[in-house]
Parts: structure tokens; C-alpha cells; sequence
């Protein structure tokens, strides 16, 4: 039997990676991935350039961006670009957080493997400590309403302390705010929010304080002739998404003429055609045209003679926000035009922004579609603004969907930790060591906050988690002066929403890592008949 042959049930080449070792590795490359973007967290916060292959440079401390232009490959590594993709859809901010936070719940299960505790002990200590968790942080959440604006205000500010729309932070959060409120539909206990009717328009140009809430939609387009009329008041809008062209037949066709009468005939044919699709138009008593196909150029000459303003090539987004902004009907078919289709604008102009012309279509009464133009000196400032503003819109939508917050500035998870303290110490078994780890893994948010603005990490979360037993749970850290304080009444506020998914998201990928014993990485198939 000594002789045996060993038993290949892998093709050849196919690496393979067990036990202990597998669970090392994958450990190790998601604390890689939390350690990139440890250093971007907090007020105090720094940014990272990232190059691409094209040498696109993007400069952001926004976790998620940060992970997805590094291109990460490895599988375990993945699964944590996942967790932040999932925060930032889900809530708009937190990103950081989320990878921070799974990073240290895998070093902590670390500790514990090396200690021989079995990995489906510290998975059931990590779920029983995630439950109670999210139990304590909704016992611990203060209310807010609509009408409380100085709180919504302060939730967006929170949002953007630490990037580049800081400096303006107080002036864009009344816009964030003002237009989350323009979208919102349904009063009362559940209203309707679709972040996705908030148009971020983002422009180089002017300074960050030039930044606006446009009343309706901005379109990246110019008039299509040069004597349509720039500006029109009270316009009636219709929005197309079929082509004001003669189409071409779907299959091949062939016309043959034979001489020039006839020739004559079809051109006229052609323009009667169209001149009937352009009297529909009018007799409808539209005055502003956003096409989402193409325009014939006859077309847009009668259009011109008639003084209505038309645009074409109009994404489907931006034609579904002009709908709910002026409460115009998408018309797929002209010959079906009536009155009853059209929308109202107040004013429908063409104006320069920088170096480019824009249609705005504003002054739309109960507009349910916005748009947040933003300005800023350089592309880089633009877009990390206008990272930020989406960020602030998410949160404040998420404060109001849920109608609870929390105080930020670290506060919060070690108001949590001190209560899971207590919670690890009723359970009994190896669960309670999980469920510990788990309480100190939280501490990891005031750690880093003090650590990126250069304080002494060990003195400020003795001095923090001391005040907390003292019941100030609100105790926070000050990252400008590197004292306490209590973050609630400093205005550091983030809804419930935004720490309830980063600790749900963050303990499923710890948990999700720790369960994966066998690593097998096989090559590309190799095609052929099966022997």
C-alpha cells in the first residue's frame, strides 16, 4: 500500500491553499484594504491620488471611490470593495467606516484562531454581538423631523467635515437640504425620497460659494438652430422620445426613380411629412422641445420660424427628471399629441456656465426633480464637491426616512461598545470572548479619528470611554482641539441608518471571511474532450 499513488482530483496547475494558512491570507488582504483607507476617516482626514492607466488622476478621501479605482484583485479583498459599494448605495455615506470597522473585527478573529477558538464560535459570538449591537443603537437614537432643519443642517455637515467642500460646508448643506425637501413625496410617517430625482450637475468655474439649487433641470445642451430664441417664460414643455426625421425602413429597401420629377415628388414628399410632424408640435402650443433622438435640420427651421426652442440627444435620465420637474408626459408617438401632454416651465434659457451652453429649465412649480449646479477652481475640486454633496444628500434623505440619529465624533460606537461590555459578560461559553472582541473592534472609530489628527490615541479613548461611564453618552472626540465633547450638542450628527448598516454590512463580510477554510484558485479551462 506504501506504493500507492497519490489521487489528483485537480487539474494541473491549480493552486490550492488550506486551513489556517487560507484563513491568514484572507485576513491579511482585508486588512490591507482597511488600512488604505484608515488614514482618510475624520475631520482631520487625508486624501489619496489615485492614477489610472490612462494617467486620469482622481484626489478623494471617499472610501469607495478609493477602492474602486485601485483596481483590487484578490477575492477576500473584493469582498470588502463589495461592503463599501453596499454603504454607499444604501445609505451615501459611511464607506470608511464599514471597511475600517470589518478590518478590525478580522484582526481581533485572528487573535482568537491563534488562541485555537474555533471559527464558528467567534461567528456566532460576532452575530449575537451584531444583534445586541443594533439593539443598543436604536435604544440610544435621539428623534428628528422635517421641521427640525437646524438638525438636518448639521447632518449634512457632518457628511461633508473632512473633504473639499468644507470650506462652503454651511452653504452647500442649505442647498442639500432645500432640495432633498423639493423631492420628498407623502407627508407623515413614511415619506417617499428618490435621491435619483436630485440632479448633481458639476461645472469648472467660479468659486464653491457660486454653487446653486436650480428649481428644475439643467440640460448639457444648446438649442439646435441659431434662430430659436434663447429665453422663453411660462413655456409650455413637451418631452419627446421619438425623432422628428422621416425614419429609415427597418429592412432593405430600394426606390427607383426614373427621372427628375419624380425625383422632385419624393423630396416633397419627405418635406410634407416632416412639416406635418412640426404642425402637430405647434397646434399643441409647445414652446420648448426636449427630444431625446435626433432632429431633422428641416425640421428645425420650421421650429425656428415658429419661435419654439428644441433640444436633441437628451439622455432618458434627464428627459424622466424634466417630467417630474414640469409635469410634462414623454410622447412616443407625435401623431397622439394633445395639450394634456405638455408641462409648464417659468423660464426655459439658454445660458453660458464656464466655457459651455446649458438649457435651464426653472421656476417649475412643485418641481419633484432638482438640480444642485456646483462650481468649483479645477476638475479635481468639482468632482470631490460633488462626491461630497451626493454623500449629504444620501444622509439627510436617510434622517428622514428613518426619523433617528446619533451623534458622530466616536461617541457613538463606544456609547455601543460600553453596553456590549456588559451584554459579552451575561453570556457564558467561548461566545462571550467573540462577543468582547467585538465591543473593543468598535473602539477602532475614536482610535483612528484621534490618530489622523495627530493625538495620542490611548489617553483620548481612556478619557472618552471614562465620561461614558459616567453616563455622558454623547461624549465625543474634538479632533481641532483634541479634547471632549459632547458631540450631539456640537452639531456632529449622522442618522441611525448610516452606523446600523456599517455594523450589519461589516460583521456579514467578517463573518463571510472567517468561514472560508479552502482557498482553491483554478486556471482557465482547457478545452478538449473530456478523458
Amino acid at each position: 500500500m506504501s506504493n500507492q499513488q497519490p489521487i489528483y482530483i485537480l487539474q494541473e496547475g491549480t493552486q490550492r491553499t488550506q486551513g489556517k494558512t487560507a484563513q491568514s491570507r484572507n485576513i491579511s488582504a482585508a486588512l490591507a484594504v482597511a488600512d488604505t483607507v484608515r488614514t482618510t476617516l475624520g475631520p482631520k482626514g487625508m486624501d489619496k491620488m489615485l492614477v489610472d492607466s490612462l494617467g486620469d488622476i482622481t484626489i478623494t478621501n471617499d472610501g469607495v471611490t478609493i477602492l474602486e479605482e485601485m483596481a483590487i484583485e484578490h477575492p477576500a479583498a473584493k469582498m470588502i470593495v463589495e461592503v463599501a459599494r453596499t454603504q454607499e448605495n444604501e445609505v451615501g455615506d459611511g464607506t470608511t467606516t464599514v471597511v475600517i470597522l470589518a478590518g478590525e473585527l478580522l484582526k481581533r478573529a485572528e487573535f482568537m484562531l491563534e488562541k485555537n477558538i474555533h471559527p464558528t464560535v467567534i461567528v456566532k459570538g460576532y452575530r449575537l454581538a451584531m444583534d445586541q449591537s443594533l439593539q443598543i443603537l436604536k435604544g440610544i437614537a435621539e428623534p428628528v423631523s422635517l421641521k427640525e432643519e437646524s438638525k438636518l443642517l448639521k447632518i449634512a455637515m457632518t457628511a461633508m467635515t473632512g473633504k473639499g467642500a468644507e470650506v462652503a460646508k454651511e452653504k452647500l448643506a442649505l442647498l442639500v437640504v432645500s432640495a432633498v425637501k423639493q423631492v420628498m413625496e407623502g407627508e407623515g410617517q413614511a415619506p417617499v425620497i428618490d435621491t435619483g430625482n436630485i440632479k448633481i450637475e458639476k461645472k469648472i468655474g467660479s468659486s464653491i460659494e457660486e454653487s446653486e439649487l436650480i428649481e428644475g433641470i439643467i440640460l448639457d445642451k444648446e438649442r439646435v438652430h441659431a434662430a430659436m430664441p434663447r429665453m422663453l417664460k411660462d413655456a409650455k414643455v413637451l418631452l419627446l422620445n421619438t425623432p422628428i426625421e422621416i425614419r429609415n425602413p427597418e429592412t432593405d429597401a430600394k426606390i427607383e426613380i426614373s427621372n427628375p420629377s419624380q425625383m422632385q415628388a419624393f423630396l416633397e414628399m419627405e418635406d410634407a411629412m416632416l412639416k406635418k410632424m412640426v404642425n402637430k408640435i405647434i397646434s399643441s402650443g409647445a414652446k420648448f422641445v426636449a427630444c431625446q433622438k435626433g432632429i431633422d435640420d428641416l425640421a428645425q427651421h420650421y421650429l425656428a420660424k415658429n419661435g419654439i426652442l428644441a433640444v436633441r440627444r437628451v439622455k432618458q435620465s434627464d428627459i424622466t427628471k424634466l417630467s417630474k420637474a414640469t409635469g410634462a408626459k414623454v410622447v412616443t408617438k407625435i401623431d397622439d399629441l394633445t395639450e394634456r401632454d405638455l408641462g409648464v416651465s417659468g423660464l426655459v434659457e439658454e445660458r453660458r456656465v464656464g466655457s459651455e451652453q446649458m438649457t435651464f429649465v426653472t421656476e417649475c412649480k412643485k418641481a419633484k426633480a432638482v438640480t444642485l449646479l456646483i462650481r468649483g477652481g479645477t476638475e479635481h475640486i468639482v468632482d470631490e464637491i460633488g462626491r461630497a454633496v451626493e454623500d449629504a444628500v444620501g444622509v439627510v434623505a436617510s434622517a428622514i426616512r428613518s426619523g433617528k440619529v446619533v451623534a458622530g465624533a466616536g461617541s457613538c460606537e463606544m456609547e455601543v461598545a460600553r453596553l456590549l461590555r456588559k451584554y459579552a459578560n451575561s453570556l457564558s461559553g467561548r461566545e462571550q470572548l467573540a462577543a468582547a472582541a467585538f465591543a473593543e473592534a468598535l473602539e477602532v472609530i475614536p482610535t483612528t479619528l484621534a490618530e489622523n489628527a495627530g493625538l495620542d490615541p490611548i489617553d483620548v479613548v481612556a478619557e472618552i470611554k471614562s465620561a461614558h461611564d459616567k453616563g455622558r453618552k454623547w461624549a465625543g472626540i474634538d479632533v481641532f482641539t483634541g479634547k471632549m465633547m459632547d458631540a450631539f450638542q456640537k452639531g456632529v450628527i449622522e442618522p441611525v441608518q448610516v452606523k446600523t448598516q456599517a455594523l450589519n454590512s461589516a460583521t456579514e463580510v467578517a463573518i463571510m471571511i472567517l468561514r472560508i477554510d479552502d482557498v482553491i484558485a483554478a486556471n482557465a479551462k482547457q478545452q478538449g474532450p473530456m478523458e
